[in-house]
């Protein structure tokens, strides 16, 4: 038996497949909307970006053994170790691993969109220099 009204809070056009990379990235924008307005500035050239998984090279130099276990990598100076002196270098780049993310979300339940946001402001602590605990009052004020 079909209960209607669960299949009616399905978004319109689901076709019951896994959120594709655009829809994650959709996600991620808005969880950066949510952040307090006093880090935009300060996140305005950080990349985002969705892939699969991570590469076995990237894995192996965080020492991880299997890929479902990193679903999100920063990539940069922490806005903490800069000086006024550097420039010329790639930007700040937050990668989130879709497959991960959707491992993840199917083992716990959590909301997917809550999930995409709890992974880009972990990684965007990183940007800023932030331990563990910064971050989750970061997301809290988010």
């Amino acid at each position: 038996m079909t209960d209607k009204s669960a299949l009616a809070r399905l978004p319109a056009g689901w076709t019951g497949g896994a959120p594709d990379a655009d829809a994650l990235f959709a996600m991620a924008e808005a969880a950066l909307e949510t952040m307090p307005a006093v880090f935009a500035p300060h996140i305005e050239g950080v990349v985002i970006s969705i892939e699969e998984f991570a590469d076995d090279e990237m894995l192996a130099s965080l020492d991880i053994e299997h890929p479902y276990e990193l679903t999100g990598l920063y990539e940069g100076r922490p806005l903490t170790e800069r000086s006024i002196d550097q420039s010329g270098g790639m930007p700040d780049r937050v990668t989130l691993y879709r497959i991960p993310i959707l491992v993840e979300w199917i083992e716990t339940g959590e909301r997917l969109d809550t999930l995409v946001r709890h992974v880009l402001i972990h990684e965007i602590g990183h940007h800023f220099g932030f331990s563990d605990d910064d971050m989750h009052a970061l997301e809290d004020m988010a």
